[in-house]
Order: structure tokens, then C-alpha cells, then sequence
């Protein structure tokens, strides 16, 4: 008897799991108009490419380019690796835009834990992350809806500054790679709240899920200036925002579904999550200070 139980309760968890992530997934099906498309996504990429062309032509003015192809050579000699010559160039205008300076944040500029989500170094480093974040973006933006997708997105990046700030004072640190990884520890998360809408429990997804997370911090090892602590930084904190925020359907007592994690029901979560990252820069702060 107890076996059939047991049997019963199983076949049951799995059936509202499957009906759980087939509504996540199909829900921005029911949108209309702007609603439907990713926006938030699109806006930040189109944005933050804005960005890195402004700073790419200040970049090229400073090492001494006025003409139009001596500023495409100079952006085109850095595309992949920033040279010896252009460092220091390069640095003093990322830093003027708001990139991650200990110093600088330590005298009150407290924007910097923001700010370097949206720049980058150069044209690989721009394309790389902006290609991640078009298509992740897209797919996560459709499961979590706008403003989710912003608020994981934002936080997440801050909270990657926050562990460069702390963890690698010294160096300036600019990218939205911290975020990024935010993003895909929240839909880690979401296809662990759902493992048994896959086949074999969802252990195949989780494992490659894992290798995808560990190969992208092994590179960190062995490629210079990349920042592993605001990757990890952005991957634990997009767990933890995965846990909260990724939509969970459950069936309401009139049979209509419902999402648990909306921000409609957990606003006062969202800003419990606001005011801990100010918390938690604060701390950072302190002891940095200290």
C-alpha cells in the first residue's frame, strides 16, 4: 500500500512539474505587442554597444587618432588584445565612464558597483558578452517577463561588482560577464525546480549545465584580466534570485494557474533583494575600509 503511495505522490509531483515549465515556457505566447518581445534585452545590448562606441572613439582620441581611419586602426589594433602602449589609455577612459575603481568608490562614488556592468574593453570583449546576453537574454526574458529579467539582470551585476571590489581591489574591472553568469545561475536554478520535467530527472540538463559554468570560469584561469570573483559573484547571487523569482505554476482552487514566484506576490522579496545589495555593498565597503 504503501509503495502505490509512494508511487502515486511521485507521478503526481512530476506531472505538476511538467505542467509548471511547459506554462513558463509558452507563457509569452499570450502576449500582445510590445509585451511579446524581449525589450529589456534588446535595450540593454543596444545600449551597452552605444556605450562601448563612445568609449572606443575616446579610447582611439586619446592614443592620438583625429581621423576616421586612424580611429578604426586603433580600435581594430585593440579588438583582441589591448596593446602595452594603450593601456594605460584605455584604463584612464573606462575609468572617467565609471568603471570599477576601488579608490574611487572608497571617496564616495558609489555608482562605480553599476556602472561597469554596461562597459567594455574592447571588441571582443563587447561582442562576446553581447551575443551571450542576445541569446539568453531572449529565452530568459520570455520565462521570467520583464521586469524579473531587469531585476535579475541589475542585481546580479551589482552584486559581481561587489565581489571585485572585495576580492580584487587593485584592479579596475569593467563587463557584463558578471551578470551574465547571474542569468544563467537563475535558469539553473529554474531547471532544478523542475528536474522532473526532464527526462531522467532532469540529471542530463543539470550536467551540462555544470560543465557549461565550469568551462567558463576554467577560462579564468588561463586567460589574462578576466575576473573570476565577479563571475562567481553574478553566478551565486543568480541562484539565489533563480530560487526567489523563476515562475513556479501551481493550480489555484478554481483550476487556474498560477505562477508563485511572480513579483505581483513577492514585491516585498524584491525589495528585500534591493535593500540586501545595498546592505552588502555597504559591508564591502566597511571592510575595504577597515
Amino acid at each position: 500500500m504503501d509503495k502505490i503511495y509512494t508511487e502515486h505522490d511521485t507521478a503526481s509531483r512530476t506531472l505538476r512539474s511538467q505542467i509548471s515549465y511547459q506554462t513558463a515556457l509558452s507563457h509569452y505566447r499570450s502576449l500582445r505587442g510590445l509585451s511579446r518581445i524581449s525589450w529589456v534585452t534588446w535595450g540593454v545590448v543596444i545600449g551597452t554597444i552605444t556605450v562601448w562606441c563612445v568609449t572606443a572613439y575616446q579610447f582611439a582620441l586619446a592614443t592620438g587618432a583625429h581621423t576616421l581611419p586612424d580611429i578604426i586602426a586603433a580600435v581594430m589594433n585593440n579588438a583582441i588584445n589591448i596593446q602595452d602602449k594603450d593601456n594605460d589609455a584605455l584604463s584612464n577612459v573606462l575609468i572617467a565612464y565609471g568603471a570599477k575603481d576601488n579608490s574611487l568608490i572608497m571617496q564616495g562614488q558609489y555608482w562605480r558597483f553599476v556602472t561597469p556592468v554596461f562597459l567594455h574593453a574592447n571588441v571582443l570583449h563587447v561582442a562576446l558578452n553581447m551575443l551571450n546576453l542576445a541569446v539568453l537574454g531572449v529565452f530568459l526574458e520570455r520565462l521570467v517577463g520583464h521586469i524579473r529579467f531587469l531585476l535579475i539582470y541589475l542585481i546580479t551585476g551589482i552584486v559581481s561588482i561587489i565581489a571585485s571590489f572585495y576580492f580584487m581591489p587593485q584592479e579596475i574591472s569593467v563587463g557584463a560577464s558578471g551578470a551574465i553568469f547571474g542569468l544563467v545561475g537563475a535558469y539553473s536554478i529554474f531547471v532544478l525546480i523542475h528536474r522532473r520535467a526532464f527526462r531522467k530527472g532532469g540529471v542530463p540538463a543539470l550536467i551540462w549545465l555544470i560543465f557549461v559554468i565550469v568551462g567558463n570560469l576554467s577560462i579564468g584561469f588561463f586567460v589574462p584580466n578576466v575576473d573570476n570573483y565577479a563571475h562567481v559573484g553574478g553566478l551565486l547571487s543568480g541562484c539565489l534570485l533563480g530560487w526567489w523569482f523563476t515562475p513556479l505554476f501551481t493550480l489555484a482552487p478554481d483550476n487556474a494557474l498560477v505562477d508563485k514566484h511572480s513579483l505581483s506576490r513577492r514585491w516585498p522579496l524584491a525589495l528585500l533583494t534591493i535593500a540586501g545589495t545595498l546592505i552588502l555593498a555597504i559591508i564591502a565597503r566597511s571592510f575595504i575600509g577597515g
